[in-house]
């Protein structure tokens, strides 16, 4: 097959090389105007792509599939990027948030928590090393407080159980697109790996052996019950490479690996053509500790299109926009 993406045209569906599968993306348009000027072409479609420099994606699309799947690594954040924003109209659970603990107060005051943090970490005027040090102290509070309110493994398994939790469309079928290919996926998550994996195992009835996570991972007792966490803290502001070696292959409850030694950190690193997904702009740091030469960023604008747009189609190559709370 040709490694010359077909032709890219307004309003149509992009085809592209097998080394990027279709389901990424779908009915682009290029924009150069305003937002108002756009939305007559909002309503026809639940969700919309936006590519604000067209000549300058095809470069790229052209460039990676000329190195072909070995050079190729995709780097994708979790909640609300893999996982749907909106469930059924409402807010879609994130893998902090789905937790339920068995004493319910816990679960009060980690709410609080969300409720005081949260509009910090997205302040417009907070500087990013005070803000920094913000989401370092709300993580550290909301881990000791899983670990005071003796969260259980069985806890997360029942929790995710009842979660409404739910992947987008096509993330099962790129998932293995990939691994059928040998492309390595890397989730970067300022969640919860084990949340991760067992979402994995009970949304998808599978695990895969190409994707690694660098998030916060449990260290559980003989009786299940967590009693610490491995590692630097992963929060929502320092994602990024340099993490690299706190991911791990995912694995089952016994701790066996899959396929372990396939994907070693090293080789990920040689690989320096990248596919970057992320729903924040900040998640474009996913890819800093790699000495790149071509990078696709795709961004999921969930919320707040019409005043995040600008900025969105500034730093991503292409941004899905989300108009349906479905």
């Amino acid at each position: 097959m040709s490694h010359r993406p077909h032709s890219i045209l307004l309003g149509t569906t992009i085809r592209t090389h097998r080394s990027i599968p279709p389901h990424l993306i779908s009915r682009a348009w290029f924009c150069s105007g305003s937002f108002r000027n756009q939305t007559h072409m909002e309503s026809h479609a639940s969700c919309e792509a936006v590519v604000a420099d067209s000549e300058l994606l095809v470069k790229k699309m052209a460039a990676i599939c000329n190195a072909g799947p070995a050079k190729l690594q995709v780097i994708a954040d979790f909640d609300g990027t893999l996982t749907k924003y909106w469930v059924n109209g409402c807010r879609g659970q994130s893998s902090h948030g789905l937790l339920q603990q068995e004493n319910p107060e816990y679960d009060k005051k980690r709410q609080e928590l969300y409720e005081h943090y949260h509009p910090l970490e997205f302040s417009p005027t907070i500087p990013i090393e005070e803000k920094t040090k913000l989401m370092e102290e709300w993580w550290t509070k909301t881990h000791g407080l899983l670990i005071e309110g003796g969260l259980t493994y069985d806890g997360i398994r029942q929790s995710v159980a009842d979660s409404t939790i739910a992947f987008r469309e096509g993330v099962v079928e790129l998932f293995e697109f990939l691994e059928e290919r040998d492309i390595p996926i890397l989730i970067f998550s300022a969640g919860l790996a084990d949340i991760i994996e067992e979402v994995l195992r009970q949304k998808i009835h599978r695990l895969f052996k190409n994707v690694k996570i660098v998030s916060n991972r449990m260290v559980f007792d003989n009786n299940g019950h967590l009693v610490s966490f491995q590692g630097k803290t992963i929060h929502s502001l320092n994602k990024n490479e340099h993490a690299l070696d706190m991911a791990a292959p995912l694995h089952d409850r016994l701790g066996d690996n899959i396929d372990a030694t396939t994907y070693e950190n090293a080789s990920v690193k040689t690989r320096r053509n990248v596919l970057l997904l992320g729903d924040h702009i900040g998640d474009l740091g996913m890819s800093d500790g790699l000495n790149y030469e071509n990078r696709i960023s795709v961004g999921f604008l969930n919320d707040n299109v019409e005043n995040s747009l600008d900025s969105y189609r500034k730093t991503f190559d292409i941004v899905y926009l989300v108009f349906d709370r479905v």
